[in-house]
């Protein structure tokens, strides 16, 4: 097994020499999420400055547009107040490369930052310039330059939806059941109404995953559907710290980007996910961080995962929406 997953790292390390396809007419962004450091002195992981050092690098080189964080900013108890030293430690002195602090971070939510105090985190937005965190679920609207063609991201608030998880593997239920549906109301309006060529939801549980927490039954209950009915391209989480690449069929695309501060070598859930869906997860493979690279042109969405030093572990492309 040793000598299996070491054959693996080399096959990784060797895809380096994959080119990728840069265009002018393009919006790119890096899918990042749980890189909120840890709660003791230095406050800050090793694989988080990793990932943040490669983050640096990539943007600078790819001219990223902007950073998509899909939650647990802050472990393991969000933050206390507006003025909480962890702003600084966790994340603007780690996150320091200036293709980083010049582009904005678009922010949301995860289990262990409802720990602490959100409201503190959506009013940082009026104190970092690249901090942009309007409120618990909001909407981003994009065109590709030079074209017609529209990208809109539903940046939702699972733990509102789903409840905390605290101590168990999965969210224990909603918490206030009234603002849970109206989210869900929210989501299905924006996704009905939406005539976008790329159309992306973005929460921090997953809704497919082969790590520890594996699946999260209420939003493949609740979410899932909607993500079918109204042919979504693509859902981006966190939660599970790894890298993952699911896709039903020819139909969503699933990724999964939660390794920014830790790596969970877990696969017990790889059961409960249909083997044709799982096309990468690098958790048996990889000590790493890491995040995904995304270019969305006006023919098709490219996702490029990335780890620190340089290497691409996993790449596909993904079409415009049918609807």
């Amino acid at each position: 097994m040793g000598l299996f997953r070491r054959l693996l790292q080399v096959i990784a390390y060797f895809q380096l020499v994959v080119p990728y396809p840069q265009e002018d007419s393009a919006i790119r962004f890096i899918a990042f999420g749980d890189g909120g450091g840890q709660p003791d002195p230095p406050y800050v992981t090793a694989v988080q400055k990793a990932t943040a050092d490669e983050m640096g690098r990539v943007t600078q080189n790819s001219e990223t547009d902007f950073v998509l964080n899909v939650g647990d900013n802050f472990y393991y108890n969000g933050v206390k107040d507006v003025n909480d030293f962890r702003f600084k430690k966790t994340f603007e002195n780690v996150f320091t490369a200036p293709s980083l602090a010049n582009i904005p971070w678009y922010i949301l939510a995860g289990n262990h930052d409802h720990l602490g105090n959100v409201s503190a985190q959506i009013a940082y937005s009026g104190v970092s310039k690249r901090w942009n965190f309007p409120n618990l679920y909001y909407e981003l609207d994009f065109k590709i330059p030079n074209t017609k063609v529209s990208v809109t991201i539903l940046m939702i608030d699972t733990v509102v939806i789903c409840g905390n998880t605290y101590h168990a593997n999965q969210p224990q239920g909603p918490e206030n059941p009234q603002l849970a549906q109206e989210q869900l109301q929210w989501i299905k309006q924006k996704l009905a109404h939406s005539r976008s060529d790329y159309l992306i939801v973005a929460g921090h549980y997953p809704v497919w995953s082969m790590g520890e927490h594996g699946p999260t039954p209420c939003l493949v209950d609740q979410l899932r559907p909607l993500l079918k009915k109204y042919n979504v391209t693509a859902y981006i989480s966190g939660h599970d710290h790894n890298l993952q690449f699911i896709r039903e069929g020819e139909g969503i695309a699933y990724i999964v980007s939660g390794s920014g501060s830790l790596v969970d070598t877990s696969t017990v859930n790889k059961p409960k996910v249909p083997r044709d869906w799982l096309h990468f997860y690098n958790s048996e493979i990889s000590a790493l961080g890491g995040f995904i690279l995304i270019q969305i042109t006006a023919e098709q969405m490219f996702a490029s995962y990335r780890q620190p030093y340089g290497m691409v572990v996993f790449q596909t492309a993904l079409p415009k929406r049918q609807y």
